[in-house]
Order: C-alpha cells, then structure tokens, then sequence
C-alpha cells in the first residue's frame, strides 16, 4: 500500500488532544478518522468505491486501499467494486470467487469540501462515543446523591452541569419555593438516565423519597456501615417527612444514631432540605406497632387490623383526633405511605358509637330471624355472634355456656337459626330461577345462593359469562392507595369473597366449558398475573 502524504505525528496528537477533551477511548477516535478519510477518498475515487482507510496507532502512518470482490470474468457488473478472477489470480495466483482484493490507492491532497466532510464525520462519530460514554457511566450510578453546578434555568427546570455530563432537574422535583441561579452549586438524586436521539438524558431529584435516605446515610456512620437500616421513607417535600429504621445491633439506638448529638446529623439534612420537618421512628416487623409508631406524635388507644381489605382501623382519644390526622391529612397520609397500610382513624367516642350501632343491629337481627325476645338477642350479640349461620353451626354448647342457657334453649335455637336460613335460601333461589341464573353456576365451588342472585343482577347468568369474567369484575379493586383511594366495587362485593377465591370460580367455569385444562397444584394459574396488576 502507499502511504498517503500526512503530517503522521500530527494524526496522533488530534487524536490524542479530542480523546483527553472529551473523556473517550483514543482507539476511538482514531477510528472515527479513519472513517473519515476513507468517505473523503470516496469523493474522489467515486462513491461506490469500497475504500478503507488505516492509521497506525503507534506511528501515525496513514494508508488507503480499495476492497474488490473477485466475480466470474463475464460477472462484472461494477468495475469500482468487483474485479474479474482472471485479472485477481493475475495479482494472486491463489484467488478465488468471493474472496476479496485490497488494492493500493494513490496518495492524494484533501480539497475543501472533502476536509469539511471528512470533518463533519469525526465530529459526529466523537458525538455518538461521547453520548455512549455519559450513558454508561451515568447508568451505573443510578442511585446515588451527584454534586453539580447550576447551569441554567429554563421554564422552572434547573439544568445542571455535573461535569462529564448534563442533568435536568425538572420543575416538579424542586423542593416547593426553593429557587436556584446560574452558578449555584446543588445536590441531587440521580434516578434515572435514559438513552434519547439528542444524547443521554440524567434526569436528577430533590422531592425523591430515597434523595432524603442517602442524605441520612452520608450524615450517619451507622447507616453507612450498615449497622443502622432505613426500611422506609415518606415525604411531603418541604413540608414534613416520615422515615422508618431499625438497628441491627441492640446496644445500638437507630433513632438516636440519626438524631445525633443534640440534633447535629438530623439538622444536616433538614437544612438541605429547606426546612422539612422529619419524624424518625423506630420501625417493626409487627404492623400494628409499626402503624402506631408511624402516626406520632399522636396516641392511641386502639388498633384493628382488616388484612383481607389491606386497610387498619386505629383508635385515638378525642382530644388526639386532629393531630393523628394532621393539617389537611398530612400525618396519616404519610404514616400511610409509609406502612404501606390504608389508615381509617377513629375517635374513641365514635368508636364507641359504631359498637353500640352494630350491637343493636345484631341484637335485632337475632329477635327477627329466631323469634326471641330482647334479652335473648343482645345475650347473643354480646357473647360475639355475629350473624345467623354462626348460630345455626356452632358447637352446641358454646350456646348452652351462656349464662342462663341450657342444652334445650341452645337445641330451639339453633333449630330456628336453621330453619330460618333454609327459608332465605328459598327466597335466594326462586329469586335466582326469576333472574334466569342457570343451574350449572350451583356446581361451583364456593358460590352461594346469594352470590348467584347478585351475579344474576348484574348479567352474569350463564357458565360462559362467568367465565368471561375477570377477577376485578366480581372482587373490584382500589385505584391508588391511602385517603386519595378510588374503590371500584366488584359483583360479589360484601360476600367477603378474596381475589383468590374469585380466580378459582373463573377459572373453575373455564375448566368446565373446556376453554382451557384443569392446573395442577403447582400450577400458576393465568389470573394470577390480575392479582398482580390489580392488588386491592
């Protein structure tokens, strides 16, 4: 090959100054030169030569040739890309059909237009490298707290200069009322980078949950070490916080550890955070602890737990009502975000008021239903029975160990519960035959007589409409969690019917049309997957 005339140092000394500018491997750059030579020596050996440029790494020296494929000699159909095996075996004996033929190119001087090309190609293969460059190493550090310097304000969203590459922080993820100017150096949480047309995008945080967590883990040794766990962060930024922790060493305090001596560690972070107020609480694995914890600085008497409905019910005293709720919500919102529990909160008085309400119902259920006098009834209701069928079913003498009861009073009883519920079963099925429910959705497992007549009221008579159904369609599902929760009521809502158990009826309807085979025990099934989508 000829070597084309070029300054050989001076190729290695671009290369070189462009790979230390910009932070990407010199190999790199080297080939976007090559590159480069080789589409200006296209412009003048004709643009469907297939020329390659070389320059060595070490000496600079800068070589050309032109690729060209040996075809059968009638087979020629380009002359710039394809030479005859005639001519190939004429400058290598051993040439075959396919191979290719590196032809030697004159040395030649770049004009104008072929530089500024040749120019135009470097600039944007260094781009491109430099942009692969930012991503990668921005993706990996994804997570952390980055340091930068204000280099814009546009529209609310602060651009920042983090040195080897470009953030955002958008106007959203602003602290409430905190403002930034050019210049200005600020902290971050860089959570996600992703890869765009216009270069990698790192888009950085300051209302983030985890923005608060890292700064507790850079102000506290032990948290750092791991000796101290942030299990849980809320925010209302600006505002107010909660953060949940635990030790893993018992002579070891967590909140303590992130209060610090006289406040020092936790004022470090409420100043970078404008002023936000922080609750720190010790965390626990038992739920009810947990959600009392996470409601102070409020008391309370009283925790009920409804893990079926993902909800809790917590009691307080009267006086306690206003700061358990907090100024618009606040503190058992984020007391909800933080348990990951929807929180309904009650005043001791109202509580009182609703287990008088339920007990008089109960009470009048019993007088009706079994055909007992008053005394009867709320004897019932205050040893906990809490509807008919509990009566109907239960041990005999957990009735006859009422106080006074006796085995033949316990005997009438559940006689009357029974007849009494053979008589509402009666009224559910010919109110079931009026509806036109069929008589097939009976072999069901777990669907009840009552549960057919609401299924039948809302269009779903038939084995096939069941099994059209989806398991959001009969249990409903909430949207969003906490006070802000939408609650989309399903067809068997109020039967105490759990998603599980709806998925068994539809898929059950399925197996029995021959829609799809019944799954084995270690089988998921496929309505699983809504259980995941939609969780209640």
């Amino acid at each position: 090959m000829a070597v084309v005339s070029a300054n050989r140092l001076e190729l290695l000394q671009i290369a070189d100054a462009v790979a230390r500018e910009k932070s990407i491997d010199r190999q790199i750059v080297i080939a976007a030169m090559e590159d480069a030579i080789a589409k200006a020596a296209r412009s003048r050996y004709g643009a469907e030569t297939d020329v390659h440029a070389e320059i060595n790494p070490k000496t600079g020296e800068l070589r050309l040739a032109r690729h060209l494929l040996v075809v059968e000699d009638n087979a020629v159909e380009n002359d710039a890309r394809e030479i005859p095996l005639s001519e190939a075996r004429r400058r290598n004996p051993a040439a075959q059909v396919g191979d290719a033929i590196a032809e030697t190119l004159p040395p030649f001087d770049f004009g104008r237009i072929a530089a500024q090309s040749a120019k135009q190609v470097i600039v944007q293969k260094v781009r491109e490298a430099e942009r692969d460059r930012q991503y990668e190493e921005y993706k990996d550090r994804i997570g952390e707290i980055v340091n930068g310097v204000v280099k814009r304000v546009e529209y609310g969203n602060v651009i920042v200069d983090l040195g080897r590459g470009e953030g955002i922080v958008r106007r959203d993820e602003l602290i409430p009322r905190e403002t930034f100017r050019p210049g200005d150096r600020i902290r971050s949480y860089l959570f996600d980078v992703r890869r765009e047309a216009r270069g990698p995008q790192i888009f950085l945080s300051r209302t983030h949950p985890q923005f608060m967590a890292k700064l507790f883990a850079q102000e506290v040794p032990e948290i750092y070490d791991g000796i101290v766990e942030i299990k849980a962060v809320a925010r209302d930024p600006g505002s107010r916080a909660k953060i949940a922790v635990v030790s893993r060493d018992s002579s070891i305090d967590p909140v303590g550890a992130c209060v610090g001596m006289r406040g020092s560690r936790v004022q470090a972070v409420v100043q970078e955070l404008q002023g936000e107020k922080i609750d720190i609480i010790p965390w626990s694995a038992d739920t009810a602890t947990f959600v009392v914890n996470a409601l102070q600085p409020a008391e309370v008497s009283k925790v009920v737990l409804d893990e079926e409905a993902d909800r809790i019910e917590v009691v307080v005293p009267d006086d306690q009502l206003s700061l358990a709720i907090g100024r618009r919500g606040q503190n058992v919102r984020l007391a909800s975000q933080l348990t990951g529990w929807d929180i309904d909160i009650l005043t001791e008085a109202e509580e009182s008021e609703r287990r008088q309400k339920e007990f008089n119902e109960r009470t009048q259920l019993f007088m009706q239903a079994l055909d007992v006098d008053e005394v009867v009834g709320q004897l019932l209701a205050s040893e906990g029975f809490r509807n008919i069928e509990e009566v109907a079913y239960v041990d005999l003498n957990e009735i006859a160990s009422i106080q006074g009861f006796d085995e033949d009073t316990a005997a009438e009883l559940q006689r009357r519960a029974q007849d009494h519920l053979a008589r509402v079963e009666a009224e559910h099925d010919a109110r079931r035959r009026e509806l036109g429910v069929a008589d097939e959705l009976k072999e069901i497992d777990g669907l009840t007589t009552p549960m057919l007549v609401a299924l039948g009221e809302h269009g779903v008579k038939t084995l096939e409409d069941l099994a059209d159904c989806a398991t959001d369609d009969l249990v409903g599902w909430s949207e969003g969690r906490g006070p802000e929760a939408v609650r989309h009521k399903g067809f068997l809502d109020g039967f105490g019917v759990s998603r599980a158990d709806a998925e068994a009826m539809i898929m059950a309807a399925r197996v029995k049309l021959g829609w799809i085979e019944a799954p084995s025990e270690t089988e998921a099934t496929p309505s699983e997957a809504e259980t995941e989508a939609h969780p209640t």
